[in-house]
C-alpha cells in the first residue's frame, strides 16, 4: 500500500516512519526546502508527558483578562476580521470548564504516556543523536496562590498515574542549584522526574534519514501540496508545485496548513496558528541540568548538550515583524532576569514559528470524512511531546490494526462538542 505524508515536521515525519516500518511503501511531501524548519526547528525542546495540563481551563479562563490586558503578557491576543480566529476562539472558550479540563487532562496522560513508549521503542531500534536527556522538570511557581492550584493538578494527574512531587524554595535549589540565582520570588515548584529533553530539529532529520535508508520511505522537500484532488468518497492525489502525486491513501501532517487543504472539501478543521518564540544560545557552567518552566512568564529553560533553549509565549493573531521583534527582545530580557548566569546570552539564535492549536488542546488523530485520508495534526506546543504516540495510533488505523488507545477523544467530530452553544457546555 502507498501511502503519502503531507508534512515534514516532527509529526509528518514520525508519522512516515511508522508506516515504513510496518511495509508500507512511503512518499512523505514537505513545502519547504529542508524538513523540520517549521513548528519542529527551534521548540521548547521539552518531552513533557506528564504536565501536559490543557491551555484551555477555567484556572486560564479567570486570568485571561488579565493577562490579554498586559502589555508584556505571556499570551498576546491580535484580532482580526477572521471567521477562523473567532469560531477557534469560541470553542477555546466553551473549553473551559472543569468537566472537560478534566477529561482533557486524561486524554492527554495516556496519549503522553503511550508516545514516551514508542519514543524509547524507536530509540533502541533507531539510535539518533539530538541531545536527548533524562533531565527531569521542574515547573517554578511564584504566587502561592498558582502553587496551590498547582498542588491539586498535581493531586488529580497523581490518580491518573503521574509521578510528581512539590517542593518548597530550599528544597528546589538543592535538587537545581542553577535556581540559586533566580531572579524573583520562588514559592515552590512541581517536580517530574521523568520528563525528557531533546533537540526537535536534529531528532527529526535523523529520523527521516533513517526512514528512507531503512524502509526506503522518499522524502520530498520543495513541495507545497496546494490541493488534495478527491474522487467521490476517496482522495485520488494531492496536487504540488511539482505536479501529482497519486497515493492509496494520504496522512495529513500539515500543521497550520492541514485546515486550507480540507476546506475546500468542505471539511472545517478548527487548527490555528499559536506563535511562540525561542533563543538558544551556548550553556555556562551555571546553567540548568534540568527542564525548567518559569509559570509567570510562560518560558522554559531546556538544557541541550552545550547550548540552552529558552522559549515561549503564545501569540494569536497575524504575524507582524515588530511585534515578533519586540516578543524576542521580551524573551531575552525574561531569560536574563531569571537566570542570569545560565548561558551567554549575547550570542544566542532567535527563532519564531506558529505552532498548530486546537481549541481545546487536543490534536486531532485519525479518520474523517474520506475514506482514504487521515489526520495527524493539532498538537499545539506538545507535538514533540506527543509525535511517536500519534504516529502510531494513526498506524494503526491506516494499516488495520486495533488502535492502542481509544480515539474518541481526539476525532474530528469533537469538533461539534467545541461548537455547542455555552450554556449547554457549561
Amino acid at each position: 500500500m502507498h501511502l503519502c505524508v503531507i508534512g515534514g515536521g516532527v509529526i509528518g515525519v514520525t508519522t512516515a516512519w511508522s508506516l515504513a516500518r510496518r511495509g508500507c511503501q512511503v512518499t512523505l511531501l514537505e513545502a519547504g526546502p529542508e524538513i523540520a524548519r517549521g513548528a519542529s526547528h527551534a521548540n521548547g525542546a521539552q518531552l513533557s508527558y506528564s504536565y501536559v495540563a490543557p491551555l484551555a481551563s477555567p484556572d486560564t479562563l479567570k486570568h485571561l483578562p488579565a493577562m490579554l490586558l498586559q502589555g508584556e503578557g505571556a499570551l498576546r491576543f491580535r484580532p482580526e476580521l477572521s471567521p477562523a480566529q473567532w469560531r477557534w476562539c469560541l470553542g477555546f472558550l466553551r473549553a473551559c470548564t472543569t468537566g472537560r479540563a478534566a477529561s482533557t487532562t486524561a486524554a492527554l496522560l495516556a496519549l503522553g504516556a503511550y508516545s514516551r513508549a514508542q519514543l524509547h521503542g524507536i530509540l533502541a531500534e533507531a539510535p539518533i543523536d539530538f541531545d536527548h536527556s533524562f533531565s527531569g522538570k521542574l515547573v517554578l511557581y511564584r504566587d502561592p496562590a498558582a502553587f496551590a492550584v498547582a498542588r491539586a493538578q498535581m493531586q488529580l494527574q497523581a490518580s491518573l498515574g503521574s509521578e510528581q512531587s512539590a517542593l518548597d524554595r530550599d528544597a528546589c535549589i538543592a535538587l537545581e542549584p542553577a535556581l540559586a540565582d533566580f531572579g524573583g520570588p520562588l514559592t515552590g515548584a512541581i517536580h517530574t522526574p521523568s520528563e525528557e529533553t531533546g533537540d526537535c530539529r536534529r531528532f527529526t532529520e535523523g529520523l527521516a534519514a533513517l526512514a528512507a535508508e531503512r524502509h526506503g520511505a522518499r522524502i520530498l522537500t520543495g513541495q507545497p501540496a496546494r490541493r488534495l484532488i478527491r474522487e467521490g468518497g476517496r482522495i485520488r492525489a494531492v496536487e504540488t508545485a511539482g505536479g501529482v502525486v497519486e497515493a492509496d491513501g494520504f496522512v495529513l501532517a500539515a500543521g497550520v496548513a492541514s485546515g486550507a487543504l480540507l476546506a475546500p472539501l468542505g471539511v472545517a478543521l478548527p487548527v490555528y496558528p499559536l506563535r511562540g518564540y525561542s533563543l538558544t544560545a551556548p550553556i555556562s557552567a551555571k546553567g540548568p541540568r534540568m527542564s525548567i518552566t518559569d509559570l509567570h512568564h510562560k518560558i522554559v529553560f531546556a538544557p541541550l548538550g552545550d547550548r540552552l533553549r529558552v522559549a515561549g509565549m503564545v501569540d494569536l493573531g497575524r504575524a507582524v515583524d515588530a511585534t515578533e521583534s519586540a516578543r524576542l527582545a521580551l524573551l531575552q530580557r525574561q531569560a536574563r532576569a531569571g537566570l542570569p548566569r545560565a548561558a551567554d546570552y549575547d550570542r544566542a539564535e532567535t527563532w519564531r514559528g506558529a505552532r498548530p492549536a486546537s481549541p481545546d488542546s487536543k490534536p486531532f488523530l485519525g479518520a474523517t470524512p474520506f475514506a482514504n485520508l487521515w489526520l495527524n495534526t493539532g498538537h499545539g506546543a506538545l507535538g514533540f511531546t506527543f509525535a511517536a504516540g500519534s504516529a502510531g495510533l494513526v498506524t494503526d488505523l491506516v494499516t488495520g490494526a486495533a488502535p492502542a488507545l481509544p480515539l474518541g477523544p481526539f476525532s474530528l467530530d469533537r469538533r461539534w462538542q467545541m461548537a455547542a452553544p455555552l450554556a449547554q457546555a457549561a
